[in-house]
């Protein structure tokens, strides 16, 4: 008698509970449709536009921050090194090379929630373009390691996986059409302490 009531509410619980599921899920897998990829770095130039695809404009809403238009910057996430490796706070990382043309930039270290490492006070967790050391020929050296170092140096201490988040402000980057001939800084790994 309560056989067919029975496997109908199965049926929509595992239908409603498998959607609701796999779209929460995608939402954290990706932050939309459109990625440009260079290296370890990717970036969505179509995030905050009316081009942004659906899952794009349900994580933007989701997330509650606020991005920067194309033609205000670019924002690039990388989160594994040059080898494929993921980022981990227990390691020790060089970002060498130089960024794209723009006004002003800052490269973040950030937590596997995407919120900006707790550090000690008086501690760098974040670089930018107007306290950055550089070479003769514009090139940068940046450091990532728990103890401090000499030169360019942002504090890296954390017990999970990392994210390093370059931001472009104002760049011309952002416009152009040919993005994949971009000069982006490699991510080089050092060591580890757990090693």
């Amino acid at each position: 008698m309560f056989r067919l009531p029975a496997l109908v509410f199965l049926t929509l619980a595992i239908a409603f509970g498998g959607g609701a599921w796999s779209a929460s899920w995608m939402l954290k897998a990706t932050s939309g449709f459109g990625a440009i990829k260079l290296g370890p770095w990717s970036a969505y130039p179509s995030l905050q536009t009316a081009d942004a695809d659906p899952f794009a404009k349900a994580h933007r809403a989701g997330d509650g921050r606020i991005l920067l238009g194309r033609a205000e910057g670019l924002v690039f996430t990388a989160s594994h090194d040059e080898s494929g490796a993921a980022l981990s706070g227990r390691c020790s990382y060089e970002v060498s090379g130089s960024t794209p043309p723009a006004r002003f930039w800052t490269l973040t270290v950030t937590d596997a929630d995407n919120r900006p490492l707790e550090a000690p006070p008086r501690v760098p967790t974040s670089i930018n373009s107007w306290t950055t050391l550089r070479n003769v020929d514009g090139s940068f050296r940046i450091r990532l390691d728990a103890s401090a170092q000499a030169g360019n140096w942002i504090w890296l201490n954390a017990n999970n996986t990392i994210s390093l988040v370059l931001t472009l402000i104002d760049t011309p980057a952002a416009a152009s059409l040919s993005m994949v001939e971009l000069d982006l800084p490699k991510i080089s790994k050092i060591g580890c302490d757990d090693a």
